[in-house]
């Protein structure tokens, strides 16, 4: 059965670590704030948060959210701390998955309750119906903390590995942070016929917004492994690709975000794919 800890403890007041602390603090719960430098925590203290010096006093909690900058930060922090026994620890910063396995090796040589988080949200989203966080590792603490952790926004379990949900946050990241270059790259394109980035977002936004559901489409190609599109092949896309790129070479702006789609396409079609759809990308994409 789930229940809400009454003691939970922030060790990072960064934006996020701020929005999570803010957000606990808001649900009523017993809020203790740790940061390497001081003068974060004024706001959280003036709502009823407690403020510690030290990370030792912030372990005195039955939960411990780890949200600072990277792994080495996060093991800066807590290496040499002593933790509690009962007190479970989850790190919200944003490491690799191989960081995060080898975070629940160290938390598991010292008998400490571990879980892994992926935030799937920007600060402003923590807390409200928008906010989204993953986790992977002990299942027993996610089950235990659940009605907390949702009162960052919904909490999805992925499994007891503890990289798995810093594999899809970073798959989930790539996938948005292309989408940014291809838009940038298209404002830029579109400048040089005078047309505002304001102006190519609406047509964009329009245009990104109808082929989104074709990923459904997509995702069901790659994993049957059949890759046929019989509306556009590698063929057509070469092409196209192609004159895109020459359009902004003409037009004096940087391919750089379009050169490595180019590259992977030519790899497809002299491969023998140019009949395959899009999607066979993933495969030279997966097995390099």
């Amino acid at each position: 059965m789930s229940k809400i800890s009454n003691r939970v403890s922030v060790l990072g007041l960064g934006a996020m670590g701020t929005a999570l602390a803010t957000a606990l603090v808001h649900a009523d719960h017993h809020v203790t704030v740790w940061n390497r430098t001081p003068g974060k925590e004024a706001a959280l203290t003036a709502a009823g948060a407690r403020s510690v010096p030290t990370v030792a006093e912030a372990m005195d909690a039955e939960l411990v959210i780890v949200c600072l900058l990277d792994h080495a930060s996060v093991m800066d922090t807590v290496d040499t701390t002593p933790v509690p026994s009962g007190t479970a620890l989850i790190n919200l910063t944003s490491t690799t998955p191989n960081e995060s396995r080898s975070l629940a090796e160290w938390a598991r040589g010292r008998e400490i309750p571990f879980l892994d988080g992926g935030i799937m949200a920007t600060p402003a989203m923590i807390g409200t119906e928008a906010g989204n966080i993953i986790y992977s590792g002990d299942n027993a603490v996610f089950e235990a903390h659940r009605a907390l952790l949702e009162t960052f926004g919904t909490a999805d379990y992925l499994g007891a590995d503890a990289g798995t949900a810093a594999t899809v946050d970073f798959a989930l990241l790539a996938a948005m942070y292309t989408m940014f270059g291809g838009f940038q790259h298209g404002a830029a394109l579109a400048s040089t016929a005078g047309m505002s980035a304001s102006a190519f977002a609406e047509r964009a936004h329009a245009l990104l917004g109808a082929l989104l559901g074709t990923l459904f489409d997509e995702g069901r190609e790659i994993d049957a492994g059949r890759h046929t599109d019989p509306a556009q092949n590698l063929a057509f896309t070469k092409k196209a690709v192609d004159a895109i790129v020459r359009a902004g070479r003409d037009a004096g702006i940087d391919n750089a975000y379009l050169e490595p789609t180019r590259t992977l396409i030519d790899r497809a079609v002299a491969g023998g794919g140019r009949e395959l759809g899009s999607s066979a990308l993933y495969e030279l994409i997966r097995h390099p």
